[in-house]
């Protein structure tokens, strides 16, 4: 019997509880966007590692990959300038909207955390859940890829809660796997397009037990019981 990859089980948990977050604060950030007279961009996505460091030209475009890959929006509006190497840095505008939309999406959070139905208080499991992630990134520096390594470590404010914490540390850890994936991807002699085309088959399944395989370091820092105390934790998160 095949054994299902642990790195493969927990994605759709770390994606669900991190967008779930995300679209439960667009609202609030929409509205400070528009008062400054922006709309939501790339740094919406990628607040927890562009807040600590410039963007690569190569991260930020395999982080675009499946998308435009415009920026001429950011620009436009003053949220982002390019260095002469094409790293992209914020501005002080654009810091003040990404500080924002970070700090949103982790009241959203600990709003839709606030209470798991008929167990415990939902927030009650969130410390436990940041401090596993937070291992893991630490981790996963020696094999993540171009976008994970723009990403990680988060940026995280002196002040921050638990749920912020977990919000942006999900952020970064979304990185090693679509890093992951897209080498796998490249190595199978792949474009972007051709892997957004491929249908469910032999050809695609060999590309997600290579994206496993690629993925699968990250958590060796946990134990067994941990892994699971992770995967089992997120699942219970409201998303």
């Amino acid at each position: 019997m095949e054994t299902v990859s642990y790195a493969r089980l927990v994605r759709p948990a770390i994606d669900r509880v991190y967008v779930g977050a995300l679209w439960a604060a667009r609202a609030r950030m929409e509205t400070f966007y528009a008062e400054r007279g922006c709309t939501l961009g790339a740094e919406n996505s990628f607040f927890s590692g562009v807040l600590a460091r410039p963007i690569p030209a190569e991260a930020l475009a395999d982080g675009l990959i499946y998308t435009s890959g415009s920026m001429d929006e950011e620009l436009t509006q003053g949220i982002f300038v390019r260095d002469d190497e094409g790293a992209w840095h914020l501005t002080e505008l654009g810091r003040e909207l990404t500080l924002f939309a970070q700090r949103a999406t982790g009241e959203a959070a600990e709003e839709l955390w606030s209470t798991l139905p008929g167990v415990l208080p939902g927030l009650s499991i969130v410390p436990r859940l940041a401090d596993l992630v937070g291992r893991v990134l630490a981790h996963a520096q020696a094999t993540g890829g171009p976008a994970f390594r723009a990403m990680s470590p988060p940026y995280e404010p002196a002040d921050a809660p638990p749920a912020l914490l977990l919000v942006t540390r999900l952020g970064s850890l979304r990185h090693h796997r679509a890093d992951a994936h897209r080498a796998a991807w490249r190595a199978a002699g792949l474009t972007a397009d051709e892997i957004r085309a491929l249908p469910d088959g032999p050809e695609r399944a060999a590309i997600e037990t290579d994206t496993d395989r690629r993925d699968e370091p990250a958590y060796a820092v946990l134990t067994d019981a941990e892994r699971w105390e992770l995967l089992s934790g997120l699942a219970a998160l409201p998303g």
